[in-house]
């Protein structure tokens, strides 16, 4: 019999309806007031009810706002480090009253209701600064918690209407159907690996390294709301597919996207992403230097030192620590400090900015740098982006 992990919590958690409950609760939805939401905040809806932000039921009242702010736990002391919650501006909450249940939409159709318990007011700039470390708008989360209503709303939520994805659909997997694909396939240690930029030879080295201690790889790209100047998810999607199909034993690989937003939010997002893949069912994740980070914002392995406060129990899912990875010259592959006796001249990796220097003069990188096939993909992008 096979072992299979707790969901964060103990149990998913399923807000999404069907048949008749879904019917009543549609037709309930259609007298009510309504919130039009924006994209992030559609993708977490979906994220609540589908159980990958498992245990949460809805968006956080205010005593759990404040608990995971202060202490990155719900207020009942699971461990949770960013605040999923619903803003709403001062004209808005006009027609809104506790306790009076609200119809979200996407502006066409009604996707949900909120049960809405609470509204409040919250600090945002005591939240940039807790979150994120900093209140500087350059910072994207920071930029974006700044653009928010002044009020939040909390309850819980029902989804009727579920998003329509057109792009990537045969890679929407919640937490319950992923759970039963790896155990369809015997899988019991799974690692889960967090990307949103495309897959280079680092990237390749550590997941290949994870896979040799673990029985299959759930790769798992974010592709709800990033940067403008992040590549897009249909690119990234591209060429993770090439590299899978090429380079990793298909039957220990299941790729499934994220639809959730990135926040940018290094230490506390590291955490979350970590939950999220416990959801999945993965018992492993990968979590490299300078995770979830953007800019200078963190320190390098901020994001692996935040696991330090937590005990392993809290946490529930194996988290895998990883160097930065490049290819030694003089070993002739890949490597880390950890493996690698020789000095830094005989290290070779490039900065992101070096890669896009070298697509915008037509030149591929290199092999040490980037598999061939996804260089050319990186490149005819590049060149229709310009």
């Amino acid at each position: 019999m096979l072992k299979e992990i707790s969901p964060h919590g103990g149990r998913l958690t399923n807000r999404l309806f069907r048949g008749k409950e879904r019917k009543d609760l549609e037709k309930k939805a259609k007298g009510l007031k309504k919130i039009i939401l924006n994209e992030r905040e559609i993708s977490e809806l979906e994220m609540i009810a589908t159980g990958c932000f498992s245990p949460l039921e809805g968006f956080l009242t205010q005593e759990d706002y404040i608990s995971v702010i202060d202490n990155l736990r719900l207020k009942n002391g699971l461990v949770w480090t960013i605040p999923i919650s619903l803003s709403a501006t001062k004209e808005e909450i006009k027609y809104l009253k506790e306790n009076k249940p609200v119809a979200l939409s996407n502006g066409k159709e009604i996707l949900g209701i909120l049960h809405l318990k609470q509204i409040y007011t919250y600090d945002k700039k005591k939240e940039a600064q807790l979150v994120y470390k900093t209140t500087d708008p350059a910072h994207p989360g920071v930029a974006y918690l700044f653009s928010q209503g002044e009020f939040l709303l909390g309850g819980k939520i029902s989804l009727i209407n579920p998003p329509k994805h057109k792009e990537f659909s045969e890679y929407w997997f919640s937490p319950a159907q992923t759970r039963k694909l790896f155990k369809e396939r015997g899988w019991e240690r799974i690692v889960g690996f967090q990307t949103r930029n495309p897959i280079h030879r680092a990237h390749e080295f550590i997941i290949k390294t994870a896979l040799e201690i673990c029985d299959g790889l759930f790769l798992n790209p974010l592709v709800g709301e990033t940067r403008k100047t992040d590549i897009p998810a249909d690119v990234r999607m591209a060429c993770y597919k090439i590299l899978i199909d090429k380079y990793f034993p298909k039957e220990r690989v299941l790729m499934g996207v994220y639809g959730a937003a990135m926040r940018y939010a290094g230490p506390r997002e590291a955490i979350l992403h970590a939950l999220v893949r416990k959801n999945f069912g993965c018992t492993h994740f990968i979590v490299g230097r300078d995770h979830a980070g953007v800019g200078n914002f963190y320190k390098p392995f901020e994001a692996q030192e935040i696991f330090d406060e937590f005990s392993p129990e809290e946490i529930g899912i194996t988290p895998l620590f990883f160097e930065n990875a490049f290819f030694c010259r003089h070993c002739g592959g890949m490597a880390t400090v950890k493996t690698c006796p020789h000095p830094e001249e005989e290290h070779f990796s490039l900065s992101g900015t070096k890669v896009r220097e070298l697509l915008a003069s037509g030149e591929i990188p290199p092999l040490e740098f980037t598999r061939p096939e996804i260089a050319n993909i990186l490149m005819e992008w590049f060149k229709q982006n310009r």
